[in-house]
């Protein structure tokens, strides 16, 4: 795809791992619902490799214990399970939850400079508007699309083109980062350009090998591609 990021005007960013590490208190909810079945106790980084396509997925792949769930899945155990995760996640805190480095002084520039910012993740929407507010984020974002916010998430782009359309923009016009292959195939599957960024959760795969339009080690190269100097 040939871009012009002069062309941008919003920018839809994932998450878990490309604004946040949030794999300590994942982690940590993960064992306390697992331990409440008396169940085994994943390491933080196990559970890294397993997020990334919502907390249905996620769990399935804790009781499988692998990134590939096991056609077996007791379908029953995943539901009590699920409430318990859940309810820990929930009433936990997200204290162990960070901010990357440099996305609050970009997205402060971003938002300067006249570009709409709005999130499209596959974590519950139940979880994300706390977790923004906790950490000092929710002022940057004039949309925020759950994992169960639609009836499909990422990499169906349809939480993507339902931005595109609220705002009346053309696919020229939107623009999506994220760390994972299922934020870069979103963009494609919506004919949107993307950044991958190569820090965050990836299931071990380099996320050039997705192809996205330009490809970030740090979160403020972002302001390297796109003209922070656009008026609103």
């Amino acid at each position: 795809m040939t871009v012009n990021f002069d062309d941008i005007k919003y920018i839809a960013f994932d998450l878990d791992g490309t604004l946040v590490d949030s794999v300590p208190d994942l982690a940590e909810g993960i064992r306390m619902a697992l331990a409440d079945h008396d169940l085994h106790s994943p390491t933080d980084d196990e559970v890294r490799n397993w997020i990334g396509n919502g907390a249905e997925i996620m769990l399935k792949r804790a009781l499988s214990q692998s990134v590939t769930i096991k056609a077996d899945i007791d379908e029953a155990l995943y539901q009590k399970v699920r409430e318990r995760f859940d309810f820990h996640y929930a009433n936990n805190g997200h204290d162990k939850t960070i901010v990357y480095p440099g996305v609050k002084e970009t997205l402060t520039e971003l938002k300067a400079a006249g570009y709409t910012l709005g999130i499209v993740t596959n974590k519950p929407y139940q979880f994300v508007p706390e977790i923004l507010a906790d950490l000092d984020l929710a002022q940057f974002f004039t949309d925020v699309i759950g994992g169960d916010s639609l009836p499909t998430n990422k990499p169906d782009p349809e939480g993507l083109l339902s931005l595109r359309d609220k705002h009346n923009l053309n696919n020229e016009n939107v623009l999506m980062v994220g760390d994972s292959k299922n934020d870069i195939l979103a963009a494609k599957n919506a004919g949107y350009a993307s950044v991958g960024l190569t820090y965050g959760y990836n299931y071990g795969e380099p996320i050039s090998d997705s192809a996205p339009e330009f490809v970030a080690d740090h979160f403020n190269q972002l302001l390297t591609v796109l003209s922070t100097e656009k008026t609103a």
